[in-house]
């Protein structure tokens, strides 16, 4: 059957791929499944119960939730009809939801918990008509009720949705995401089924698994990423587990012994932390063996390169450290795919020397999302690089570094703001992703920093931040860092510390302190951070090399405000967090003979 919309997914998978688990997620620490048949019913009452209410096509609906087999749905029951779905991160401040549920001119909500109903019930807007819950809510609807309202007008329905279903062109808007809002309030980005079937089309290959296979999904579903790779699963008939959280990704990799996942480069970090972590608990031969293997793999490079005794010791050490590795992992864990941001290339070196490759790939969200990614094999797969463009993709790089596209994938525009969209796609259709990069031999597409994060010093050279600050997060001692100095004499960095690391270490040293605060003053410190960062400048330009540094005490995260939702630094709230501490190093540069 041809597949032009996206909800033509769902019959393609109950056609070609039926599977009992089809969806799977947790209830009372049980996994609990929905077969592809369970999934088309629950759909389709959803279409019929909407239809009911009075919903048409390009209204629109908002949600807010955690993974779980309802989010699927309530947006296949949603697209089936042209109901437009506005996922949202449930992270958003007040502001940020208040605004979207307006902006949207969404009729209703949904929301997965008693907090989220709080937070939308307290920041409603006029033209919100009612807000339905995922968990039971004192006081509030639930989405069953729609679900059971379909139920009683199926017989009036069902032979009318398919009429609407073939009345839906690949070319209708189907879903309105709001990007983060780091930079002024968001931006909603309007992609229709045909920007992202065109995408899945170019990236499908890639997904290249038995048909059996369990993969986890722990991702936001708001994040285009994950959601474009959620209806591949489909397509593929795949099982979809959803993850109980972010801290219980290993359990459950290892428990449903899943082939794949989609991350973000910050996720791969925090598992690799926490095998170097187990590592180091070691003793003797068995510690020197596993940092053997970790040098090893963090040397490992496609097509065999560095020669036969390389391949010798590698055989050794998968044998006793890696097999260990994806053991721990549930021996099954074939591939994962990275992208939302930089991954540092040591991470995918040693996870590919491992056993598990990892494929990194660039996009945003208004092109739906992927531009580029690292096919499955050697030669077409390289370290550094998010790969090669999609075939339906034009990419160029214009005067100033920047990457331009064209394609399928490019998004209808931004939601009611012309003036915006016209700044990004100029006249000749090119779109303007606001990143800097290069082709490598020719073929592979190549990140080297954010357009808008570049700044200049006081001597008039650039820095690009962001390949700084992978370099320097590369060192065990170091969790992530921000580097500044724009307008400055001299680069300078924010360091917030690998504490867990750090605390061994000191172990180790008997180094004496009483909490993290006095630790980063520690002279003793401060210069074993200043070996790691001199370490590093030796591969930085003079006018990258980070002169300066400050430790901090606060661990950087999504939920205390330094990092978005998809784990990136959010650069403005950083700066306005430090400031005292940023003007507390270049005050003391003009005091001193630089």
């Amino acid at each position: 059957m041809e597949i032009r919309r996206t909800f033509d997914v769902l019959d393609y998978a109950i056609k070609t791929y039926p599977r009992t688990d089809a969806l799977a997620s947790k209830v009372d620490g049980q996994w609990v499944t929905w077969s592809t048949a369970e999934y088309e019913r629950i759909a389709n009452q959803i279409s019929y119960g909407l239809l009911a209410m009075g919903l048409k096509k390009g209204d629109k609906i908002v949600s807010a939730s955690n993974n779980r087999p309802e989010w699927n749905f309530l947006d296949m029951g949603m697209m089936q009809i042209g109901v437009v779905h506005v996922p949202i991160y449930p992270t958003l401040s007040d502001e940020e939801t208040a605004y979207i549920m307006e902006h949207s001119d969404s009729r209703l909500a949904l929301v997965s918990d008693t907090a989220l109903y709080k937070k939308f019930a307290k920041n409603r807007t006029p033209n919100i008509e009612n807000i339905y819950t995922f968990n039971e809510v004192e006081g509030a609807s639930n989405w069953q009720e729609i679900a059971e309202l379909g139920e009683k007008n199926e017989k009036f329905w069902a032979d009318k949705l398919p009429q609407i279903k073939d009345s839906i062109q690949a070319e209708d808007l189907f879903t309105i995401i709001y990007t983060s809002g780091t930079t002024g309030v968001p931006k909603g980005v309007m992609l229709s089924h045909k920007n992202m079937m065109s995408n899945l089309s170019d990236a499908l290959h890639i997904l290249d698994l038995e048909t059996s296979a369990r993969v986890l999904s722990f991702l936001p579903l708001c994040h285009v990423l994950e959601r474009i790779v959620h209806y591949g699963y489909q397509l593929q008939g795949y099982g979809l587990y959803y993850a109980e959280n972010l801290g219980t990704i290993g359990a459950d990799l290892k428990e449903i012994k899943a082939s794949t996942f989609v991350t973000v480069p910050r996720i791969l970090e925090v598992m690799y932390d926490k095998i170097l972590a187990k590592g180091k608990a070691l003793k003797g031969i068995k510690k020197q063996v596993f940092f053997w293997a970790v040098n090893i793999g963090l040397r490992y490079e496609h097509g065999g390169v560095n020669g036969s005794w390389y391949a010798f010791q590698h055989r050794i050490v998968d044998k006793l450290v890696f097999s260990k590795w994806r053991e721990g992992l549930g021996n099954n864990l074939q591939m994962a795919f990275s992208g939302g941001a930089a991954l540092q290339p040591r991470l995918a070196r040693v996870f590919t020397a491992a056993g598990i490759r990892i494929q990194e790939g660039y996009g945003l969200t208004e092109t739906s999302p992927v531009i580029a990614i690292n096919e499955k094999n050697y030669p077409d797969n390289m370290f550094g690089t998010v790969g090669l463009i999609l075939k339906s993709v034009e990419v160029k790089i214009a005067g100033d570094g920047e990457i331009l596209m064209k394609g399928p994938n490019l998004m209808m525009g931004y939601y009611k703001n012309e003036e915006l969209t016209r700044e990004v796609i100029d006249s000749d259709g090119w779109f303007h992703t606001g990143d800097i990069g290069e082709i490598i031999d020719g073929r592979f597409l190549k990140i080297t920093d954010r357009k808008k994060e570049i700044f200049k010093n006081s001597g008039g050279k650039y820095i690009a931040p962001q390949s700084i600050e992978n370099k320097i997060k590369e060192s065990f001692f170091i969790d992530n860092a921000l580097i500044i100095g724009e307008n400055q004499k001299f680069t300078s960095a924010i360091i917030s510390p690998n504490f867990r690391f750090l605390h061994d270490y000191c172990a180790k040293k008997s180094i004496h302190y009483r909490d993290n605060q006095e630790l980063i003053t520690k002279p003793q410190i401060i210069s074993r951070y200043q070996q790691e960062i001199n370490a590093i400048n030796k591969n930085l330009g003079p006018h990258e090399q980070v002169k300066r540094f400050r430790l901090v005490v606060d661990e950087w995260t999504s939920a205390t405000g330094e990092l978005s939702p998809t784990l990136k630094l959010k650069r403005k709230f950083l700066h306005e967090k430090y400031d005292a501490l940023i003007k507390e190093i270049y005050f003391i540069s003009k005091t001193e003979d630089e």
